[in-house]
């Protein structure tokens, strides 16, 4: 049996195509219309909607611009809700799930045309996305969800059985699964690069490595200040999500940070992957703490990711759970070299719906539950249009009451390790007791 072999390199494989850089020192406005905190997806998407209505405006981040998960996530353009409908209903009522289920899809639909408005070189393919299930019980609940989001929502989905599977991946674990078509996937940091420089043209002045350390009222202003001066604002936008730190402390008591780490192989043969993702789509799990993977926009090597139960460092320990999750799925890529492993935050909630709210004249747009490619600009556009009193343009389900509090926490997510394997046992018994 062959020993494992790791990557080469800690740093994400996007930044090979699009580092992220510094940007030029700027002297910091001694006023604003909006000071925005965070400068990721969510952060330049509202401002630069917030610029281009004449609102002097300029976004905070404590590491370079786009640093965090912006350039550090899948790609995969799922904007996907964690529960289910039945439990949207449950938690919030049949109206606002109905709302919540229909506005995915508007979502990606506004990223697909802002992408292309915009033109934002980022390598986006509408591919497609197919859905894998463990066992029969699980296909069949797939097969009627697809059917459903082809009567209800227009979308074009389509069970897959297992007799029909080896014609979209390459493998057997799965038995069946479904596929829906207004799932693509892009190259984030490239979409990242890309959204910055269109909001640098259009007027936002952005300051990396310029931590915000606190916000407070001042009159009917905002005084935040941050590690390079204070600056008075009108508005105040928080964009932070998996980053959040005590800048924010009622944010902070609401989300969760949770690693996601992703590994890259080196360049594989064109008939491997032909044979092993032979449609190139997006593709994700049945499981609670399942993978994700893809192949990466030139369709030379496989990105696989899922979730990171450490909390510190860099262990060698999460990179080979990923790679061993691979090599089941694909025995052939036993030997195969991983140049890349990296990892990065995403933010939970207590009830994992993206979030637009106010807390003390402050507004909020976070809470993106590692969907955040299609949610973070769609929640971050809606949020300006919030400020700025465009009551028909800021309408999103998503507008509604804060996060609850996480009781006894405070920023150190202690039990989240506890909490992933128990995930992982869940998706254990689960498998067990399916139907193969």
């Amino acid at each position: 049996m062959h020993a494992p072999r790791v990557d080469e390199k800690a740093t994400p494989y996007w930044w090979e195509a699009a580092p992220v850089k510094p940007l030029p020192q700027q002297p910091l406005p001694e006023r604003l219309d909006v000071l925005i905190v965070g400068a990721g997806y969510a952060g330049l998407s509202a401002g630069l909607a917030l610029a281009r209505e004449g609102r002097s405006v300029a976004a905070f981040d404590a590491m370079d611009a786009g640093e965090g998960a912006s350039t550090r996530n899948g790609g995969i353009t799922s904007g996907t809700i964690r529960p289910d409908y039945a439990a949207l209903t449950r938690q919030f009522g049949e109206e606002r799930a109905l709302a919540i289920e229909a506005e995915g899809k508007i979502a990606r639909e506004f990223l697909y045309e802002f992408i292309k408005t915009e033109r934002l070189e980022c390598d986006f393919q509408l591919v497609g996305q197919f859905k894998g299930a463990f066992g029969y019980e699980q296909y069949e609940t797939m097969a009627r969800s697809a059917e459903t989001l082809a009567k209800r929502l227009r979308i074009e989905a389509y069970a897959v059985p297992y007799a029909g599977q080896r014609k979209y991946i390459g493998t057997d674990v799965y038995r069946g699964g479904a596929v829906r078509m207004d799932i693509g996937g892009l190259h984030p940091a490239k979409f990242h690069s890309e959204l910055l420089r269109v909001a640098l043209a259009s007027g936002v002045a952005v300051h990396g490595r310029t931590p915000v350390i606190s916000i407070d009222r001042d009159g009917s202003e905002f005084r935040v200040v941050t590690a390079a001066g204070s600056v008075q604002a009108r508005q105040v936008l928080v964009c932070t999500n998996g980053y959040t730190d005590g800048a924010v402390p009622f944010l902070r008591r609401r989300l969760v940070p949770v690693r996601s780490r992703i590994i890259a192989t080196e360049e594989l043969a064109p008939e491997v992957m032909a044979r092993l993702m032979p449609k190139r789509m997006m593709i994700t799990e049945s499981r609670e703490v399942g993978f994700y993977y893809r192949p990466s926009p030139d369709g030379k090597r496989i990105l696989l990711g899922g979730r990171d139960s450490s909390r510190v460092g860099d262990p060698v320990a999460p990179k080979l759970l990923l790679r061993k999750g691979l090599v089941n799925l694909f025995p052939e890529l036993e030997a195969v070299r991983l140049s890349h492993s990296w990892f990065g935050n995403v933010a939970m909630n207590r009830d994992m719906i993206p979030r637009i709210f106010e807390k003390d004249s402050v507004v909020y747009a976070t809470g993106f539950c590692g969907s955040g490619v299609v949610w973070a600009p769609w929640i971050g556009m809606h949020a300006a249009h919030k400020l700025m009193g465009h009551e028909e343009r800021a309408r999103t389900a998503f507008d509604f009451r804060p996060p609850a509090f996480i009781p006894f926490y405070r920023g150190n997510p202690w039990f989240m390790p506890a909490f992933i394997q128990g995930y992982r046992m869940r998706d254990r018994i689960a498998l067990w007791r399916a139907t193969r």
